[in-house]
């Protein structure tokens, strides 16, 4: 009887077992197969990606000194179904809006998506942002944002270090990086080394559902952002400032090299503009501005300026007629002012007089003895063989090319050869008393400021450069490759010795035309150009390289429509150099004038 009970128990407890389990087996095929709950819940999961932004890399001047960071920005954001009962009345007055555009704003966002979070405002500065921020909380659905813009904390080099700014719809196609609302590099150094600077993101993963709350933390898949590497440039800060001090309410540039290495120490473009206005809520009526000004001061006129060199180029012209054999430095030439004017009371000159007193008729007669070579019984056509090999041997100092191309907008000017007088005349329809006029830099002959601090290198090296460049190291990896490559001009280095003996002169002779440029102590090498501008105030120019031995400074003085090039680039060049050179300003009644002429 008592086995009976037990098996009657035994089978009763197995009966609610296989019950229970009948239950949960039938609700599981219920969820599974025939309810749509569960499947409608993963439904709405998941997985999002949010994106960690690198820090992008520092710009630094050559000798460690902060140019470029990055600070913070504010981005407000709105997510249009958090809005319940927004003051919109409130918000535009905190903003300083008009309330149609504001609503205008929040339709747009609540259209995009009622439950992603839209940008209302970008980039607004701390002042701006501690200006709003405290009253926020009374708007619900408002959030701040932080991200980092850039800031030239050094306020100079604007032109060359360039501008940071919204990736356009060309750069998402082109380059799969960037993504809608990123930044990135769109002019000068900071676009051409985008890729060291930009650094690698990281990234961040969670699970959401579909009204974008964050259900889990995927901490496993993290990824760590990678930040670019910092760039140490050539600059000399001390001397940039300085030299964008000199340039204040001019226009023209300035471009200084230091000869041996081609390390460009500063490049001043006039006038210039503070790129941080460039960011922030202010950047469009800002860059509008710039765009409208008569005086252009987003033009990088150091690199893409084209101008006509004047007597500078008669360096260029002595060098070369040396090395054909057609002059000898000891050459006397007349004065001769009936076909070409000049100035002073010269009547004959050798050729260091002739660079000292910049004689239009020597270098005239010079050029013509280098082109007309008798390489054809038609004079017209052997003008035109003798220009092009005149050209190519213009070349071979630079000019014509934009220099390796390592300082981004570098332009090639413009050397005139036998084909451009062709298209312009027809061929065989001109000679050499068509063209002499380039002979003195004027004419048809167009060269940058970048390319005339560059022939002051070649002169200080006696016949080589090293291109121009601006990267001294990037992320501790030295220059890049090819950067300061080295070329050799065809001139004979001992050709170089006289013309320099008479750039010496033009400094430090009484009938110099540079005197203005001397500096105590210190053996400038100079020459001056006075360029003609039909109709207005001729532009004045000046290059030069100091010590005349162990050259440590070349450099270029443009400035526009203020008259003879001895007048305001000589001395402003001399400043320059004594700053690099000695660390000080002895010569403050040169400042001072300086300072105080402006060109309207």
């Amino acid at each position: 009887m008592r086995n009976v009970d037990l098996k009657r128990r035994s089978l009763v407890f197995s009966g609610i077992i296989i019950i229970i389990a009948c239950i949960f087996i039938a609700k599981l095929t219920h969820l599974q197969l025939i309810s749509s709950e569960w499947s409608n819940y993963a439904g709405r999961l998941t997985e999002d990606r949010e994106r960690l932004d690198p820090i992008r890399g520092q710009f630094l001047d050559r000798n460690g000194e902060l140019l470029v960071t990055n600070i913070a920005s504010y981005d407000l954001l709105i997510t249009p179904r958090k809005t319940v009962d927004l003051d919109t009345l409130g918000l535009a007055n905190l903003l300083g809006w008009d309330t149609k555009i504001l609503v205008e704003q929040l339709d747009k966002a609540s259209n995009y998506s009622r439950y992603v979070a839209s940008v209302l405002i970008k980039q607004l500065n701390y002042r701006e942002y501690t200006r709003i921020s405290k009253e926020l909380y009374r708007f619900p659905g408002i959030k701040a944002r932080t991200r980092s813009i850039r800031s030239n904390v050094a306020g100079v080099a604007s032109h060359l270090i360039g501008e940071y700014r919204e990736a356009d719809k060309q750069d998402l196609k082109a380059d799969k990086f960037y993504s809608l609302g990123d930044y990135k590099g769109k002019s000068g150094l900071e676009a051409r080394h985008e890729i060291d600077l930009r650094g690698e993101p990281g990234a961040r993963y969670h699970i959401v559902d579909v009204r974008n709350n964050k259900r889990e933390v995927l901490a496993d898949l993290d990824t760590m952002p990678v930040s670019g590497s910092d760039i140490t440039l050539t600059i000399d800060l001390d001397l940039q400032r300085f030299a964008e001090e000199l340039m204040g309410g001019k226009r023209g540039s300035i471009v200084a090299i230091e000869p041996s290495t081609g390390e460009v120490l500063a490049m001043v473009s006039s006038p210039f503009y503070n790129s941080d206005a460039l960011t922030g809520s202010r950047r469009g009526s800002v860059y509008d501005s710039l765009k409208t000004h008569p005086h252009k001061p987003l033009y990088n006129r150091a690199l893409r300026g084209t101008y006509r060199p004047g007597s500078i180029f008669k360096m260029l012209q002595g060098l070369i007629a040396l090395d054909e054999g057609v002059i000898s430095p000891h050459s006397i030439i007349d004065c001769n002012r009936e076909i070409i004017g000049c100035h002073g009371t010269h009547t004959a000159d050798n050729l260091t007089q002739a660079i000292t007193h910049s004689c239009n008729p020597y270098f005239r007669e010079v050029m013509k003895r280098i082109v007309l070579r008798g390489k054809d019984e038609n004079h017209l056509v052997d003008a035109a063989i003798g220009l092009d090999k005149w050209e190519d041997r213009i070349k071979d100092f630079g000019f014509g090319t934009d220099l390796g191309g390592n300082l981004p907008g570098s332009r090639k000017g413009q050397i005139p050869s036998s084909e451009y007088y062709n298209r312009i005349y027809g061929k065989n329809h001109w000679g050499y008393s068509t063209i002499y006029s380039i002979s003195i830099g004027e004419g048809e002959l167009l060269t940058t400021p970048l390319q005339m601090a560059n022939l002051a290198c070649v002169i200080a090296n006696r016949g080589t450069y090293r291109e121009p460049h601006a990267i001294r190291d990037i992320g501790g990896r030295g220059k890049p490759k090819g950067e300061d490559d080295l070329h050799h001009t065809s001139v004979d280095e001992k050709h170089f010795e006289p013309v320099i003996d008479a750039m010496q002169l033009v400094i430090e002779d009484e009938s110099g035309t540079a005197r203005k440029a001397l500096v105590e102590g210190v053996t400038i090498c100079g020459k001056t150009g006075t360029v003609q501008n039909k109709g207005e105030l001729d532009h004045s120019a000046f290059m030069a390289f100091a010590p005349r031995e162990n050259p440590q400074i070349a450099l270029s003085v443009y400035v526009e429509h203020s008259g003879h090039g001895g007048t305001w680039a000589a001395p402003i060049a001399g400043l320059l150099i004594e700053k690099y050179l000695t660390d000080t300003v002895r010569y403050q009644y040169r400042l001072n004038r300086i300072l105080e002429f402006e060109v309207e």
